[in-house]
């Protein structure tokens, strides 16, 4: 365009022209303030997006992790209870197994006498000298009760427990509470010396049990 053109009047068509220029670039900026605008707020959104997602996998690891441990603890607790609960019952039944060998050696006809005549005879003469002893057999063994056998093994017992084998003062006594064994009762001192099978048994498992449990724990 020459000087001339420039210094010459604008006319419509020039005005429209020059507007729509303008009209033009200004929405071509505003376009591209928009598409920067939008393209910040998209990036914005990606980046909480990718904090977010981080977040909510880093809890994920979180929860499973802790889902793992007690998972693990409770199998762990599981595992020791059950190896409590063995134990116990194996513990059980060997105490079981102790009294049911006292309890059989106890209730032997010969064992009883044997042990009768010890502490109404040596025994007493050592020991116990002159006092007065109640030896408490048990009432299956002394009166048979309803088994015949038994009536027998009671009395061939009786028998040779004769009267010039138990020195004065010595008493045998029935009792419902004696399975196997005696008990001795010195009257004057009150005082008993329980040796029934019960008491037998319990004394060995006493003793016996916790070397048992040893070598259950592998200890021994």
């Amino acid at each position: 365009m020459s000087a001339a053109d420039e210094s010459r009047p604008l006319g419509v068509q020039d005005l429209i022209d020059r507007i729509r220029e303008e009209g033009v670039r200004a929405a071509r900026e505003e376009a591209e303030r928009i598409v920067k605008e939008a393209e910040r707020r998209a990036a914005a959104l990606v980046a909480e997006a990718r904090r977010e997602a981080e977040a909510l996998r880093a809890q994920a690891h979180e929860d499973i992790q802790a889902e793992k441990a007690a998972a693990e603890e409770a199998l762990k607790l599981s595992a020791r209870d059950t190896i409590l609960h063995l134990e116990a019952q194996v513990i059980h039944a060997f105490e079981r197994f102790v009294r049911r060998l006292v309890s059989k050696a106890s209730c032997d006809e010969c064992f009883i006498r044997d042990l009768v005549l010890v502490l109404a005879g040596k025994a007493v003469e050592e020991f116990i000298h002159d006092r007065q002893i109640q030896i408490f057999v048990s009432e299956a063994l002394l009166t048979g009760g309803s088994d015949e056998r038994m009536s027998e093994i009671g009395k061939r017992t009786i028998l040779s427990l004769a009267s010039d084998m138990l020195r004065e003062g010595v008493e045998l006594i029935p009792a419902d509470d004696i399975h196997g064994g005696v008990r001795v009762r010195l009257v004057e001192d009150r005082m008993e010396i329980d040796l029934s099978d019960e008491a037998v048994a319990r004394l060995l498992n006493e003793r016996l049990l916790p070397r048992f449990r040893n070598l259950l724990e592998g200890i021994e």
